[in-house]
């Protein structure tokens, strides 16, 4: 894609680049509300079975992800036009889902400005390494790597140390404005959580909360991890990297059934997203849609996703994510060679 394609394919999504209040509104409630129900329909169910309550905190668990991906656009200021009702809107939704606004603003828009970029990994991303960064590194580098990108710790201690651990404290060099953000957050959670555990009992209130929390902690780091981890991405060092190419060829589309679609603010159209972080979850598949360009990205669905699994490293030569064992192998270009 020439510098006259990007610069065209971005003034057509400029006309989706902003939120309309009602739609906001409507998303609101049909968002928060049925979150609300399903968690008091999960602790009322506690006197029938775990099981009803399982299911009932499942599905609570999609919406709390849906109501994440609206703290996600206010987060980019997408949500509302208003930057203050963006900013308070995102404080309630990250007492919610336990993100520290402010925090994850900065850290998330860094990884938009540099998304792709070899020499601008580390904040906001999932750890990635070259296979050379891989083949240099000491053993306790390589075997924290090994642990990190293992499924069962990424996904299964995962939220626990990202959301409830991680997000509770704030960034080095972090401003005044930031830090009390965070601090305000902790406090807030910290209230509820005891308000909830006083009024209802803390083993029932870890049963519901607790499963909600862990299940939608899940889903929201494999759709963080899937969205950049596919076999033929895009990364680039800084003097070859495209701001355009990275986020049309580096972020996939995420082909859900619409039920998941929907519990997922349409945050599987990535691509979209990360061409134009201004457009609010809600016109996402309307611009791909009406994008012709963007219908040809790399695509993924729900079971060739799970290829990607298997993905450790970059291989910079052959430009795509290889296995721990296909990096001993030899590369294409040896092979042709031979």
């Amino acid at each position: 894609m020439n510098k006259q394609k990007q610069t065209l394919l971005r003034k057509q999504v400029l006309p989706y680049e902003y939120s309309e209040t009602s739609k906001s509104i409507k998303q609101l409630f049909n968002t928060f509300l049925p979150f609300l129900c399903l968690w008091a329909f999960a602790y009322m169910s506690l006197q029938v079975s775990y099981a009803l309550t399982f299911i009932f905190a499942v599905l609570a668990a999609g919406f709390l992800t849906r109501i994440f991906i609206i703290f996600h656009d206010c987060c980019h200021n997408s949500f509302f036009k208003n930057r203050k009702a963006n900013r308070i809107l995102g404080t309630i939704t990250g007492i919610m889902t336990l993100f520290p606004f402010k925090k994850w603003q900065h850290s998330h828009n860094v990884h938009h400005a540099g998304s792709g970029n070899l020499d601008k990994r580390g904040i906001g991303d999932i750890w990635m390494m070259t296979i050379k960064e891989y083949q240099e590194a000491n053993i306790w580098t390589k075997l924290q790597y090994r642990l990190y990108r293992n499924p069962l710790i990424m996904f299964g201690l995962g939220p626990i140390y990202a959301f409830l651990i991680q997000n509770r404290f704030n960034r080095k060099g972090a401003k005044m404005k930031e830090r009390w953000n965070t601090y305000l957050i902790n406090i807030c959670i910290v209230l509820i959580v005891a308000f909830l555990c006083y009024a209802l009992g803390w083993q029932s209130f870890l049963l519901v909360q607790g499963t909600i929390f862990y299940v939608s902690g899940v889903a929201g780091i494999w759709l963080f991890y899937v969205q950049h981890t596919f076999e033929d991405s895009y990364f680039e060092e800084t003097g070859d990297w495209e701001y355009v190419k990275a986020a049309v060829e580096g972020s996939s589309y995420y082909k859900l059934p619409k039920v998941l679609q929907w519990l997922t603010g349409n945050i599987g159209y990535h691509h979209v997203h990360h061409l134009s972080p201004r457009v609010p979850n809600y016109k996402l598949e309307d611009v791909h849609n009406h994008t012709v360009p963007l219908q040809h990205v790399p695509t993924i669905t729900l079971a060739t996703s799970l290829q990607s699994l298997k993905f450790r490293l970059w291989d910079e030569e052959n430009k795509q994510f290889v296995t721990f064992k296909e990096m001993k192998k030899p590369s294409k270009s040896n092979k042709s060679i031979a």
